[in-house]
């Protein structure tokens, strides 16, 4: 990044709608597609991250997490995101989740900007999905099936409707399943005008299971803890993104065609998700890492994404195949879309400066 037009004494903090301003003028998808590559290329650096779990006076989980990353190559941006969350915030009127994400000179490692980190985490998340989607593609999506009426399928189906005609041409439906029908009502109102403009049909389904078997590409956004998702939900041909935690069923992992992760290492150790408690039962190994002894019947994730955008792995090998992808979310991502928003926030004024 340049750092010639830096205000040395002061730091730039940028407010949500400024986040959301400056993300409206960048392509989040090839910036991530960047990031992948440069990762895969062992121009990235992602330490692991610090997670501290509390329970509050309420009785309820809350959690922060801190997670640094470096990007090089042209992003060249040290970053740290802080994202922390309570899935009981609703409650009161808060989403689940909120942050910050701050980035360091890579040169004198001096904090220069501050921004709200929670609508690049939406949108990182969501552009993860789709890059994974665009470059597994099978059949045409005609039906997409969104698992969640929260921020993170309210990211997601904004995004394919901005990608829809380039993108996703025969796209026409979406289905939309949450445990909350008043939930998912909001969301159908509030996304109205932009389906309506992309011809594009939202239809409520009381039943996860009405909505999965419908999709092409299917994508689950929730916090449930208890999987419910089996493979024979699934059509030939399903890209399933499984953003969230633990929807999908082992029987998926074992069956699907191609497992494709983010970053094995951070997927293997994470004992709250589905592989990360499969890989420490012996179920599944990594990409390229030994089978255990005397067990025949373990899986082997196929990838990890930013090899198969290189073009050293397969993801997709016949239209019909199944395939499974398990991001975790990695803070690099948040880091390269963060230095390419203060570039926008600096060529169109926005944010406000704050002295150290």
């Amino acid at each position: 990044m340049d750092q010639r037009d830096r205000k040395e004494d002061q730091i730039l903090y940028l407010t949500h709608e400024d986040v959301r301003l400056a993300c409206s003028k960048i392509d989040s998808l090839q910036i991530l597609e960047e990031m992948f590559l440069l990762y895969h290329q062992k121009q990235a650096i992602l330490p692991d991250e610090a997670y501290l779990g509390w329970t509050n006076e309420h009785g309820e989980p809350a959690r922060s997490l801190n997670m640094p990353g470096f990007v090089g190559g042209k992003i060249n941006c040290a970053g740290t995101k802080i994202i922390n969350a309570n899935i009981q915030n609703h409650l009161r009127g808060y989403p689940r989740a909120s942050g910050l994400t701050l980035l360091h000179d890579p040169l004198t490692a001096r904090t220069f900007c501050i921004m709200e980190g929670a609508y690049i985490s939406s949108l990182r998340t969501a552009s993860v999905s789709l890059l994974a989607a665009e470059k597994l593609k099978g059949p045409e999506i005609v039906c997409v099936a969104v698992i969640g009426a929260g921020v993170q399928a309210r990211t997601h189906i904004e995004l394919l409707l901005q990608r829809h005609q380039l993108h996703y041409p025969a796209l026409n439906q979406i289905f939309l399943y949450d445990l909350s029908m008043e939930r998912a009502s909001a969301l159908q109102a509030e996304l109205h005008e932009s389906l309506q403009k992309q011809q594009v049909k939202l239809t409520l389904v009381d039943t996860p299971e009405k909505a999965v078997r419908q999709g092409q590409l299917v994508i689950t956004a929730t916090t449930t803890t208890e999987g419910y998702i089996p493979y024979q939900w699934l059509q030939p041909g399903t890209i399933l993104v499984h953003v969230s935690l633990d929807d999908v069923l082992p029987d998926v992992v074992f069956q699907a065609a191609s497992v494709i992760v983010d970053d094995w290492q951070l997927v293997k150790h994470d004992t709250r998700r589905l592989i990360g408690r499969m890989y420490h039962a012996g179920e599944v190994v990594g990409p390229d890492e030994e089978y255990p002894a005397g067990n025949p019947h373990c899986r082997r994730i196929d990838a990890e994404l930013g090899a198969i955008i290189a073009g050293d792995k397969i993801g997709r090998r016949e239209n019909d195949d199944i395939i499974l992808v398990n991001p975790f979310g990695l803070a690099i991502e948040d880091v390269s879309l963060g230095a390419y928003v203060y570039r926008q926030a600096r060529e169109h004024d926005l944010g406000q400066w704050l002295a150290r």
